[in-house]
């Protein structure tokens, strides 16, 4: 049996956090949740985890914002999927977002999340 992707889902609000997380388990991917830009390269750098996708918020507490921590991870793995889930306007993405990444608006359906996400890995 193959092991679960691994994604690491970056969101400071706790009942969003949980819903993500539900929904990213409930379609077989792993997840490894945090609150800040801070906590999501100590994470991505520690070594004991093996990412394959980011799924963040953009408007984060700490002085990280989730344009900040795809650029950081980018920087490291070049081609890792990235998902912004925000509520900023999507001209901000065009400007701050990494290439090849997705902007999904909230509020969001789960279902519009693991699609896209499901699909960014199968193309890679």
């Amino acid at each position: 049996m193959s092991e679960s992707p691994l994604v690491l889902v970056v969101e400071d609000e706790f009942f969003l956090q949980a819903d993500l997380e539900y929904a990213l388990n409930c379609a077989g991917f792993a997840t490894a949740v945090v609150s800040s830009g801070e906590e999501a390269l100590a994470v991505f750098h520690d070594g004991s985890t093996r990412c394959k996708a980011l799924v963040s918020d953009v408007s984060l507490v700490g002085d990280l914002s989730g344009w900040d921590v795809a650029k950081r991870i980018r920087e490291k793995e070049p081609a890792l999927p990235v998902i912004y889930v925000t509520g900023a306007p999507a001209a901000e993405w065009a400007v701050n977002g990494v290439p090849n990444s997705i902007l999904i608006s909230k509020p969001l359906a789960a279902a519009k999340l693991v699609t896209t996400l499901s699909q960014l890995l199968n193309a890679g």
